[in-house]
């Protein structure tokens, strides 16, 4: 059984693969996205993430799909308390920014969409520069108290502006940050390693590092002429004309066949050993991709390993 591991200062305990909630209502209809969530739980996964904006960017969509299809299992299941949820606040397009008003108008919207009563942690997906931190926090503070909010988290934030945002809170008594969801992957590091990892590592929080596997190119399934189906395959495959990138893959070929393991298993293995980061997130349209996400729990890499992959994508 996969051990559970706390995340941050809080008292949430999840398990140490995050399922990502993106494909929820674009690539995964209904039907096929329960599937998913229960093959996802079945296994022992608890820690589900969403965002109030998913998916308004494809056509025909207008933001909070996924958070319906969420609600519409939780409904249908009737497990919401075995489930930690994650859903952020700020993207979509009729709640866009981090003013007072409009995170507590999208909580609303999102807990109405999720059918709960509470969200166990809420991001701010986007920093709002225009927006003091003594309103963000007041305002998440309020959400907290009223037990709408268990505990709070910030996505796409510079150091300078998370470390006011926790002075802040820790000044005042307040809610504070628990968690950070940065871009954080094998072939891309600089987002996170430096200043912004230094101020959460100060701060205790826990990195739940959303790109876990570069939009599938960690998985090992794009190589030179191979052709895959799949929605974000532009993204992915731009990786594989970067040295970095023909590198790690290199990396990921030789100790994948080592431990008789998946690709994504080894690259999410690397990012479950870096300091700070609690679980990896990463998303799957289909049943069948899963078992290689799940195995990060169970799935411990040497330290030469982890030196090899980070040697690799230096």
């Amino acid at each position: 059984m996969t051990s559970l591991r706390k995340l941050g200062s809080s008292d949430l305990e999840v398990f140490p693969l995050a399922l990502g909630g993106n494909v929820f209502g674009w690539t995964a209809d209904e039907a096929r996205s329960f599937s998913v969530l229960d093959a996802y739980t079945a296994a022992g996964g608890n820690f589900i993430d969403t965002a109030d904006v998913y998916s308004a960017w494809a056509d025909g969509n207008k933001g909070g799909e996924s958070e319906t299809v969420i609600g519409n299992w939780f409904a249908a299941r009737g497990n919401r308390s075995d489930v930690v949820l994650a859903t952020k606040v700020g993207a979509h397009p009729q709640y866009k920014g981090l003013s007072p008003n409009t995170i507590k108008a999208g909580a609303e919207e999102s807990l109405r969409r999720l059918r709960t009563d509470y969200i166990d942690l809420y991001y701010t997906h986007y920093d709002d520069p225009s927006v003091s931190v003594e309103e963000i926090i007041g305002a998440l503070d309020d959400l907290v108290t009223s037990g709408k909010v268990r505990a709070i988290a910030a996505s796409n934030v510079s150091p300078e502006r998370l470390q006011e945002l926790l002075d802040f809170s820790d000044r005042e008594g307040l809610a504070r940050y628990a968690a950070i969801q940065p871009h954080y992957n094998l072939v891309s590091r600089d987002t996170y390693e430096g200043a912004l990892q230094e101020v959460a590592s100060r701060a205790g929080l826990a990195a739940v590092p959303y790109y876990a596997l570069a939009s599938g190119f960690l998985t090992g399934k794009y190589r030179p002429g191979a052709q895959v189906d799949s929605a974000r395959a532009a993204g992915a495959g731009k990786h594989l004309e970067t040295e970095r990138g023909r590198r790690v893959l290199a990396a990921l070929d030789e100790i994948a066949e080592a431990r008789g393991a998946e690709h994504a298993t080894v690259a999410l293995a690397w990012l479950a050993a870096q300091p700070t980061v609690a679980a990896p997130l990463a998303s799957a349209r289909t049943v069948e991709q899963l078992p290689a996400l799940l195995a990060v729990g169970d799935l411990e890499l040497t330290e030469a390993e982890v030196a090899a992959l980070t040697e690799a994508s230096a």
